[in-house]
């Protein structure tokens, strides 16, 4: 995946420096088009040979207008830069990364709750408000259910975890006991 990130990231900087201060309404169009990208009819559409980066681009602003999404001028650059080069299956990755940089630029980052049953609204934001005060920064959560943690949540913020499921004390004790 690396690689990916490689191919991706001057794509993102390039973005988010056109769009200066209004590079945050930029992030749900392009969320959009990398979750069209994600598709793999789409992309086996993209890499053929005798289509041309130009179809491949109409197509995707067709399908993104029937899904009520209007291209901004610089998203609409993006893509095609993107289908000119071959690298439609770094949308993903594209997105992502500058998700990340307008993240850094307000302040806040991304966190992952991850739940063993689902959460309300109360509780989602408890945990919130609780996970800002240990991280030191404003978040911006997504919860998902993972019933495997059996309970207790699994928190993913950048690169850091904070796991207090109890697979995870499970897991410690066994851990304890064998050693």
């Amino acid at each position: 995946m690396a690689e990916l990130a490689t191919i991706a990231r001057p794509y993102a900087e390039a973005l988010f420096k056109a769009a200066g201060s209004g590079a945050e309404p930029l992030r749900g169009p392009l969320s959009s088009l990398a979750a069209l990208a994600a598709d793999e009819g789409l992309r086996r559409f993209a890499d053929n040979p005798k289509v041309a980066s130009v179809q491949v681009f109409d197509l995707i602003a067709g399908i993104a207008l029937q899904k009520g999404l209007s291209l901004d001028s610089k998203v609409a650059n993006l893509l095609r830069t993107v289908l000119d080069n071959g690298r439609l299956a770094a949308m993903p990755e594209i997105a992502a990364q500058f998700g990340a940089l307008v993240n850094g630029q307000s302040g806040v980052s991304d966190a992952t709750i991850q739940s063993a049953y689902p959460m309300s609204l109360v509780q989602i934001a408890e945990t919130v408000e609780a996970l800002e005060k240990r991280f030191g920064r404003k978040l911006n959560p997504t919860v998902a259910v993972v019933p495997e943690l059996i309970g207790g949540v699994r928190v993913i913020v950048g690169d850091e975890v904070l796991d207090t499921s109890v697979k995870a004390r499970l897991e410690q004790m066994r851990v304890a006991l064998t050693a």
